[in-house]
């Protein structure tokens, strides 16, 4: 088991570096080469390219069942929960086969109302509140 990050805009990557450690249990974090990090101790950093999906892309292949994957993004989730792999978001929802369709619908349905002119709510400012739902969501999937 290992925990892979769609690591461009994640708030959570310390938290997950710090579980990581504690648990032993290896983090590989996957990002464009636009947002340069140093790899630490137990961290695997992948550099890809800066095509919109290419981070999306590498942690597609690399996932393996039981692996948890750290995204924001509901495609990338249920290409996940496809491989048998477990999803999570930075705010700690648990991406599971319950869930994946209606967030997908919702999705499509606010990418429709954006392409037709219209306005949608972005989320709402990232709070330690989110910071400490992840922590707990994250420590009962590897439970």
């Amino acid at each position: 088991m290992k925990i892979l990050v769609d690591a461009d805009a994640c708030p959570v990557k310390d938290v997950i570096i710090s579980v990581g450690r504690e648990k032993n249990i290896p983090v590989e974090l996957i990002a464009s080469f636009n947002h340069h990090m140093d790899g630490e101790p137990g961290v695997c950093v992948i550099t890809t390219d800066a095509g919109p999906d290419s981070a999306d892309l590498v942690i597609a292949n690399r996932v393996m069942a039981h692996d948890i994957v750290v995204t924001q993004d509901y495609g990338l989730a249920a290409l996940v929960l496809g491989r048998k792999g477990r999803a999570l978001s930075p705010r700690g929802l648990i991406y599971s086969e319950k869930n994946i369709d209606g967030l997908l619908m919702q999705r499509h349905f606010s990418a429709k109302v954006r392409r037709s002119g219209g306005r949608t709510k972005g989320p709402p400012v990232f709070s330690s509140e989110d910071r400490e739902n992840f922590k707990k969501a994250l420590l009962k999937l590897l439970e």
